[in-house]
């Protein structure tokens, strides 16, 4: 794709011809969006053998953001963030639910889309954008869905097995832990049928206005399958595993393990008790390289277009996922494997082949694309726009990346430190520089802070200047809040309703 510049809208047209050939000018946009995919991709280098030959290439004509990072470790609080552009701690929305537009205050934030639709854009939106079914349904008294003009296929696994292909796993044996492959065909696949919908509303799309389009791919999220020729892609007698280090959680406060008490994703223990470690991280890998081929379908197909030129593309990941480091599987943690997540640019006006290292967030979408298009901006969001990183990769950029998870857990990260701060007050830091798998906490015989003395004095003024960015008021549950829910009551810690007794830690 041949990158151009483009004109900044303005609000000074004195005709209605001049807005409408305006409107006609600004880029078109393809959101890609990618569910529980962590930094194993080739533009982030996070997995040595992961092979993401269609990422690699919107990364050499674009710009990767190389220290981004979701606002929440779970996949409703970070999408409804990215689209509203608020943080889960001005929403409450922390759980898988409830739905924004069932939060009365809340329902009628104008989300990313419906700010372009309000600029003449035609906006579609095909897979996972938001979670589950979510935005689907017309609300109460509405006369149409109002969330986009189009939409496409829902997000779904597709081809399953006729039975799971591995143990039973604690807490349930839930229908999605599962991994593997099986006879069956790319096609049968629910992100297939979503790449497919893409590439044809690409190949048939109007010229007279420009376009919004949202495409959510499911995979890698659980159940991990892939066809056998994305597994053969990673033999198993070559696998790389990821840096697990035994013990790595004996450094963290017992707080570290309240964020995610009691869920579905196996332990690492069971992962190795049941010989399924290798098998997960295979199936991952799988999944990834099946998904970036989809990613690939979509990018052939606007490269193809008469408006290709006109086009931004923006790839990103809802949160990270765990492969056994830090003891666990799963997202739900304030660790760079859960909140470090790919995000890249490429088309008009944005540097091909170059990178930015300086701490980005998935919250900064919203005032990006809206200046990259030239619309005005929104007041209601809370990002920061990266153009001035997409002007030049170098510039320094103030803020941190913050993620919460649950009221009073957050983590701060910037060029080289992360910071994370429990609900009870107790903390870890990480210098990701000399410590990039965040092995060392250097708070650990400290962890409430108390004796500044015992860090070094980099360590202590970044504590001191991570700390000032927390936030100073945190909205508690959302009304209807359930699933993955940590609150903190008088008499104690509560996951999902039920008070957490330490000494019943699973690890």
């Amino acid at each position: 794709m041949t990158l151009v510049l483009f004109a900044l809208a303005t609000s000074s047209h004195s005709t209605a011809n001049g807005a409408e050939a305006d409107t006609k000018s600004r880029p078109n946009i393809v959101m890609i969006a990618i569910d529980d995919l962590n930094d194993w991709v080739e533009p982030l280098g996070g997995h040595p053998d992961v092979k993401t030959p269609a990422m690699k290439r919107l990364a050499e004509r674009g710009l990767t953001f190389t220290n981004a990072h979701c606002q929440a470790p779970l996949c409703n609080p970070s999408r409804t963030s990215l689209m509203t552009g608020k943080r889960p701690t001005s929403t409450g929305i922390y759980g898988l639910s409830p739905w924004i537009r069932n939060v009365p205050e809340f329902k009628d934030l104008v989300t990313l889309p419906q700010h372009f639709a309000e600029h003449g854009y035609h906006t579609l939106i095909g897979g996972k954008i938001y979670h589950g079914g979510n935005g689907r349904k017309k609300m109460k008294g509405q006369k149409k869905n109002e969330e986009c003009d189009v939409w496409g296929p829902n997000a779904s696994v597709g081809a399953r097995p006729k039975a799971k292909l591995i143990p039973p796993t604690p807490g349930g044996n839930h229908g999605l832990m599962d991994w593997g492959t099986f006879p069956h065909r790319d096609e049968d696949k629910g992100d297939w049928r979503v790449a497919s919908w893409a590439v044809e509303q690409i190949d048939q799309m109007p010229t007279d206005k420009p376009y919004f389009l949202s495409v959510g791919f499911f995979l890698p999220h659980v159940p991990c399958y892939a066809t056998k020729k994305w597994f053969d892609l990673y033999p198993d007698e070559t696998l790389t595993m990821p840096p697990i280090l035994k013990g790595d959680r004996d450094d963290t406060p017992n707080s570290s393990w309240y964020i995610h008490w009691d869920l579905p994703e196996p332990r690492t223990s069971w992962l190795e008790q049941n010989k399924q470690l290798r098998p997960l991280v295979r199936s991952y890998l799988a999944c990834v390289s099946f998904v970036d081929s989809q990613v690939g379908r979509v990018l052939d197909a606007v490269e193809r277009s008469p408006q290709a030129d006109n086009t931004i593309v923006v790839l990103w990941s809802d949160h990270g996922y765990h492969l056994g480091e830090k003891a666990i599987s799963g997202k739900n943690s304030l660790w760079r494997h859960s909140t470090r997540v790919p995000l890249i640019f490429a088309g008009p006006g944005i540097p091909s082949g170059k990178s930015c290292d300086q701490p980005a967030e998935l919250l900064d979408l919203y005032p990006t694309l809206s200046g990259l298009a030239g619309l005005p901006g929104n007041l209601q969001t809370e990002g920061i726009s990266l153009e001035p990183q997409i002007g030049d990769p170098a510039k320094n950029r103030q803020r941190p990346a913050m993620c919460t998870h649950n009221a009073g857990n957050h983590s701060v990260c910037d060029q080289r430190w992360r910071l994370i701060r429990y609900a009870d007050g107790q903390s870890e830091l990480y210098d990701r520089k000399s410590d990039p798998w965040e092995h060392n906490n250097l708070l650990k015989d400290d962890p409430f802070y108390k004796d500044e003395g015992k860090l070094s004095s980099p360590a202590r003024k970044a504590v001191d200047r991570l700390l000032t960015y927390l936030p100073e008021q945190e909205l508690p549950l959302a009304p209807g809040s359930r699933a993955r829910i940590l609150e903190k009551r008088d008499d104690g810690f509560y996951w999902q309703e039920k008070k957490i007794v330490p000494e019943d830690l699973v690890d």
